[in-house]
């Protein structure tokens, strides 16, 4: 009977960008809308400030995650370069080497000498790549998926406490964006561990807390500098 398991470890590039960048679109955007609404602005100022904080914020995102995850494309190029270089000048170094991981992990010296040798015959970069340097395909850098998740999400997230702050009655911004704020932020925390494997219940409670205690600075600090502008 075949046996299918479901692994979540290959979202884990896409899901870790994307739960980023909801989640800083959703914080940065609510708070930014805050504090400015602390301060007394007018809501023609309020959107402006929101709908700026959502273009720099989703573009700075895009380029951030582009940035880092493409300088870990790069190092993992460089040692599959390296390695590839090895396996051509000095192959049974290299399959002595690979014998030694496998036995390492537990495979008696003559078990671990064949193992090493179908790998090295079958694709001997895909062996060093997974076994010695821990490269694999689910977990390879993907740069332009990180960066579209990022900005999608962060734009997306940013949106909401944007269109509260163009619809809602002034009065009630530094209240009611808050609380949108947060019970979004629960639901994507809570979905985002779900989608991992993790627990449902810590996974909201952690960005509510962090999302709660940034929109009550930035509130302190709008009203404390605030002027009517």
């Amino acid at each position: 009977m075949h046996h299918k398991e479901a692994h979540r470890i290959n979202r884990s590039g896409w899901l870790r960008a994307a739960v980023l960048g909801a989640n800083d679109g959703i914080v940065s955007t609510a708070s930014l809308i805050v504090g400015v609404a602390a301060a007394e602005a007018s809501r023609a100022n309020i959107v402006l400030a929101g709908v700026a904080g959502l273009t720099a914020g989703a573009l700075s995102m895009a380029a951030g995650e582009y940035v880092s995850v493409k300088s870990q494309s790069d190092t993992e190029e460089a040692d599959l370069a390296m390695e590839a270089r090895e396996l051509k000048n000095h192959p049974a170094e290299e399959l002595a080497e690979l014998t030694q991981i496998y036995q390492n992990r537990g495979l008696n010296e003559t078990l671990a000498q064949e193992v090493a040798r179908q790998m090295t015959q079958h694709n001997a970069l895909e062996a060093h790549a997974r076994d010695e340097i821990g490269i694999s395909t689910a977990l390879s850098a993907q740069p332009l998926q990180a960066a579209f998740a990022s900005a999608g999400m962060f734009a997306f997230g940013a949106a909401i406490p944007v269109l509260i702050s163009v619809f809602a009655p002034l009065s009630t911004f530094l209240w009611l964006i808050p609380i949108v704020a947060i019970v979004l932020l629960g639901i994507l925390g809570g979905a985002a561990a779900k989608a991992g494997g993790a627990s449902v219940i810590r996974g909201a409670t952690r960005v509510c807390l962090w999302g709660t205690l940034a929109m009550i600075v930035t509130a302190a600090v709008g009203s404390l500098f605030g002027v009517n502008l």
